[in-house]
C-alpha cells in the first residue's frame, strides 16, 4: 500500500491516478475526503498535515509515503510513520535547496530534506523548479481582461509539470535505486514570461497582451495574496540557473513535458 498525501493538489491527484493505474494499491488522503473525485479503489481517507496523529491510521500497513512540502510537525509525523511500519518516504522540495539555499523558501525546503533524511527511512527527495501550473494565477486575468500583468526574467524559467514530478514519484515509491537520492527536476527548455503567454495566446486562439511590470509593480500585486517571505523569494531567485538535468527522462524513460502540452491540457482553466 502507498500513501499519498496532499492527493488532491497538481502533484498528488496526478500520482494517485499514475500508481492506480499502474496496478498499486493507493490510499488517499485530504482533508476533505468527500470532494477528492479520484479514481474508484483508491482509498480516501481524511488526513492533516498540520496534525500529525489525524494520519495514525492512514500509515497503518503502508509501505511507502509520498509527502509534499514540508508542512507542520514533519519530525513528528514521520516518527509515526516509522512506528506504524513504514520503510520509504518520497518529499518533494524545492530546488532553491541547491541553488538559493538561504532564502526562505529554500532554507525552509532544506529544513524538511533534513526531517527526510534523520527519519530512519529509506528516503528519496525531488528537488523541482518552478511548475508550470504557477500559470494559473494569471488565468483571472486572462479570463476577464486578455491580459497578463507580470514581470520578466529575460533569461527565462525551466519550468516544469506536475505530471513529471508525479511520474518521477511514483517510480521513487515502487522501484528500487532511489533510496537515499536527491533528484533535481527542471522542464525541457528555458521559457520568459512573454512566451509562456505566447503559448497560452496560440493555444485559446485569441490575442492575449503580456504587460510587464517593474519588481516593485509586481511585488505590491503579490503581495495582495501571498506571504511577504514567499513573494521575496519569488523576485529575488527568479533567473537563477539550475542548468537543465534529464532526470525525467532518465527515470522514467521519456522526455520531460513542454509548457505547450501542460497549457493544451488546461487551456479551459483561461476561457
Amino acid at each position: 500500500m502507498i500513501l499519498v498525501t496532499s492527493a488532491t493538489g497538481n502533484i498528488g491527484r496526478r500520482l494517485v491516478r499514475e500508481l492506480h493505474g499502474a496496478g498499486f494499491a493507493v490510499r488517499a488522503t485530504t482533508r476533505n475526503p468527500g470532494g477528492a473525485d479520484l479514481p474508484a479503489g483508491v482509498e480516501v481517507v481524511h488526513g492533516d498535515l498540520a496534525d500529525p496523529s489525524s494520519l495514525r491510521d492512514a500509515f497503518a500497513g503502508v509501505d511507502g509515503v509520498f509527502l509534499l512540502g514540508s508542512p507542520g510537525d514533519v519530525p513528528g509525523m514521520l516518527h509515526l510513520a516509522a512506528e506504524e511500519g513504514v520503510r520509504r518516504v518520497v518529499l518533494v522540495s524545492s530546488l532553491l535547496a541547491e541553488t538559493h539555499p538561504d532564502s526562505f523558501i529554500g532554507s525552509g525546503a532544506l529544513a524538511g530534506e533534513k526531517a527526510v533524511r534523520d527519519s530512519g527511512l529509506a528516503w528519496t527527495v525531488l528537488r523541482p523548479w518552478e511548475f508550470t501550473s504557477n500559470a494559473l494565477w494569471w488565468a483571472p486575468s486572462i479570463r476577464e481582461h486578455g491580459s497578463v500583468y507580470s514581470h520578466e526574467v529575460p533569461e527565462g524559467s525551466q519550468v516544469v509539470d506536475p505530471a513529471d514530478i508525479a511520474a518521477v514519484a511514483a517510480r521513487a515509491l515502487t522501484e528500487p535505486g532511489h533510496e537515499r537520492r536527491i533528484h533535481p527536476l527542471t522542464g525541457p527548455e528555458r521559457l520568459t514570461v512573454a512566451r509562456r503567454v505566447a503559448v497560452l495566446s496560440e493555444e485559446l486562439a485569441r490575442p492575449v497582451e503580456f504587460v510587464e511590470l517593474s519588481t516593485e509593480q509586481a511585488r505590491q500585486r503579490m503581495l495582495r495574496y501571498m506571504p511577504a517571505g514567499i513573494v521575496e523569494d519569488m523576485l529575488s531567485t527568479e533567473g537563477g540557473d539550475p542548468g537543465l538535468p534529464d532526470t525525467v527522462r532518465r527515470i522514467t524513460g521519456r522526455p520531460a513535458r513542454t509548457f505547450r502540452q501542460w497549457a493544451r491540457e488546461h487551456v479551459e482553466a483561461f476561457r
